[in-house]
């Protein structure tokens, strides 16, 4: 669903044209510095309680030491007013995320309004800081990766911050950080089945809120989380796998759409590699 600034705004990434002006705020090298900061405070924490005696209890708790980039890539609802819709899924995706055993010393967060947040110190939503941090990540653990994106979407690729990260330059990104290693890729935008081509892979789970041509629902001012991300939070706990995550995610939304009386339905979408199912993790 799409009105106002945002019907505008795709409009002008399918004809070519820069995308409007956008309010956010720049980055803000002291955020950057607190979020690398409180990583590595939780790296030293946990080879404190390791060297205290509490490793094994330490380990069996957060058995899951993969790379994880958790963002949020803008900040209005579709009507162009204010939302906080994606930093709710940015903020609560990400403690799902360390529930289930993802090592919080590997996971970064990051939002287009960083400074709003003074508990996860989410760094700023750019493409040079999510590509640096998650090539900063995988050097330190040689396990899979994780990126989760929430934000708007057009034919042509989502919104980040004030500009358009296009499914090529996406892949980039993963190609020279995660390499061959497992990887899982969600995607919470409309036309997010867009990045389906350039992201699969062997070693690849991709997982998209929409079809390519397809809007994705719930993106408004007062919305907790848009429908994709709500389904993603509430079965993430019980599904204990990725490749059941996105089964149960599909049949929410497809519920949750009905129910609202939204139409066409976003129909999620799914590619696994045929390496990558016996690599996932469980929890």
């Amino acid at each position: 669903m799409m009105s106002g600034w945002l019907r505008s705004w795709v409009h002008r990434s399918v004809t070519g044209h820069e995308a409007p002006p956008r309010e956010s705020p720049p980055p803000q090298d002291d955020w950057a510095r607190t979020g690398r900061a409180v990583r590595n405070i939780g790296i030293a924490c946990v080879a404190a309680i390791l060297l205290g005696g509490a490793g094994w209890y330490a380990l069996s708790q957060h058995h899951h030491k993969w790379a994880v980039v958790v963002v949020a890539g803008d900040w209005h609802a579709e009507d162009g007013g204010p939302s906080k819709a994606f930093d709710n899924s940015r903020r609560d995706v990400s403690a799902e995320l360390r529930q289930a055993g993802f090592d919080d010393a590997y996971m970064m967060q990051f939002s287009v309004r960083p400074d709003l947040d003074k508990d996860t110190h989410p760094l700023p939503s750019t493409m040079q800081n999510i590509g640096d941090e998650l090539a900063l990540l995988t050097s330190e653990t040689p396990s899979g990766c994780i990126l989760y994106f929430s934000t708007h979407g057009a034919p042509q690729g989502m919104l980040l911050g004030n500009t358009i990260l296009s499914p090529a330059a996406l892949a980039g990104i993963v190609d020279g950080t995660c390499g061959r290693r497992p990887t899982v890729i969600i995607i919470s935008a409309c036309y997010s089945g867009v990045f389906v081509p350039a992201l699969q892979g062997g070693n690849r789970m991709v997982f998209t809120a929409a079809r390519a041509d397809r809007t994705s629902f719930g993106c408004t001012q007062d919305a907790r989380y848009p429908y994709f991300d709500t389904c993603v939070v509430q079965n993430l706990p019980a599904a204990h796998d990725f490749p059941t995550l996105a089964d149960r995610v599909k049949a929410c939304v497809r519920k949750r759409e009905q129910d609202t009386g939204m139409s066409p339905p976003s129909e999620p979408q799914v590619s696994i590699g045929r390496d990558v199912a016996a690599n996932l993790p469980t929890w």
